[in-house]
């Protein structure tokens, strides 16, 4: 028997459904809290909250509850939501990307020759670019692209890349080694 005094027993976790403890599991999406009486009870949860606070909005406020609104970091990236969560559950995207930077590209999609392609975020803040017929068509690149042909394989298109602290122009197609001179 364990002789311990009971300020260092670990706080046990009960379901707010039935009162049972919740124990640590493992699906196939990672761990998660479930309700030790299942299948009678299929309460579950994350194991500790899905979006940090990243910094409060001062000066803004929430459309349902008018509380102050917080910048979030969440499974998809940067989002808004309300400080007073889970009670209200008021969230809203970021525009990070600005329209004329989606106008000024206007270079054609590679590979349906349908879409545009656009500058995107992804979840982690780095800039991509896509075809804006997605997702029937889900060609992307890392690198800003230029509407030029590659006068080696006929590539519509041509990326600019940083590569040794010069601007080289390179076609991004798999298999073709074309790269300018520096720029």
């Amino acid at each position: 028997m364990n002789n311990l005094p009971t300020t260092h027993l670990k706080s046990i976790d009960l379901c707010p459904d039935c009162g049972a403890e919740l124990h640590i599991r493992n699906g196939k999406k990672g761990a998660f809290l479930g309700c030790t009486r299942y299948p009678e009870c299929d309460y579950l949860r994350p194991p500790h909250e899905k979006s940090e606070i990243k910094k409060v909005l001062i000066g803004t406020s929430c459309p349902l509850c008018t509380k102050e609104l917080v910048l979030k970091q969440g499974r998809f990236g940067l989002f808004i939501g309300c400080s007073d969560y889970p009670e209200c559950e008021h969230t809203a995207q970021l525009t990070e990307t600005k329209k004329e930077n989606k106008d000024e590209l206007n270079v054609n999609c590679p590979s349906c020759k349908k879409g545009k392609l656009v500058q995107r975020l992804s979840r982690f803040g780095k800039t991509f670019y896509a075809c804006d017929n997605y997702p029937a068509c889900k060609y992307a690149i890392n690198d800003k692209p230029v509407n030029e042909f590659c006068p080696d394989c006929h590539w519509p298109i041509l990326v600019e890349r940083k590569t040794s602290a010069k601007f080289r122009i390179i076609c991004p197609k798999k298999g073709c080694g074309y790269r300018s001179k520096p720029l």
